[in-house]
């Protein structure tokens, strides 16, 4: 069962939509129950790709690193959305708390409103 906070693996577009990569991708919120499409956010092992103050950066130092299932230190990408079909899901990987959900949302919302 898919649920916010959970990671996933799903293939991801490039932003030319030519192509997509399958890669874990952090479920944000679900859209439309009906549809089953979901807001997600990628996530890298590429960790200097991250930019400071909205992606979160977890490495398996933390405590929260054993029940996310991945495997190497991984940046949650807040920059990198997409709207995928809950039916492109190919595996469940772990998830993370909910309040660490609730500050991923919370960053996604501030850079959203931000001008910079």
């Amino acid at each position: 069962m898919k649920q916010p906070g959970q990671i996933a693996l799903m293939p991801f577009p490039y932003t030319n939509l030519e192509q997509s990569k399958k890669r874990p991708v952090l479920l944000l919120r679900e859209l439309d129950n009906a549809k089953d499409d979901w807001l997600v956010c990628m996530v890298s092992s590429q960790l200097r790709q991250a930019a400071p103050k909205l992606d979160w950066v977890l490495e398996p130092t933390s405590d929260e690193f054993p029940p996310s299932g991945l495997k190497v230190a991984s940046v949650f990408r807040l920059s990198r959305l997409a709207v995928l079909d809950g039916s492109l899901l190919l595996g469940q990987l772990g998830m993370i708390s909910d309040d660490r959900l609730n500050d991923l949302r919370q960053r996604l919302g501030r850079w959203i409103m931000s001008d910079a």
